[in-house]
């Protein structure tokens, strides 16, 4: 699952609008809508701001590569 997927899914088991989400994590309407269009650039602070809500925030994750 992507952070879009992720978002949509936990704002509709809360069943908040996009601008109730917006409201309550003090982000715009427009930001909301681009995390959940899967817009590859933005801002990791309020991407946090969303997901704190939820319970959750984005931090480094360590890639797996295959070294050959």
């Amino acid at each position: 699952m992507d952070l879009r997927e992720f978002v949509k899914e936990k704002r509709a088991l809360v069943n908040l609008t996009q601008a109730e989400l917006a409201e309550k994590a003090g982000v715009g309407l427009r930001f909301v809508r681009e995390l959940e269009q899967g817009k590859e650039t933005l801002r990791l602070d309020k991407v946090n701001q969303v997901l704190q809500l939820f319970g959750y925030e984005m931090g480094p994750v360590e890639q797996k590569r295959n070294l050959k």
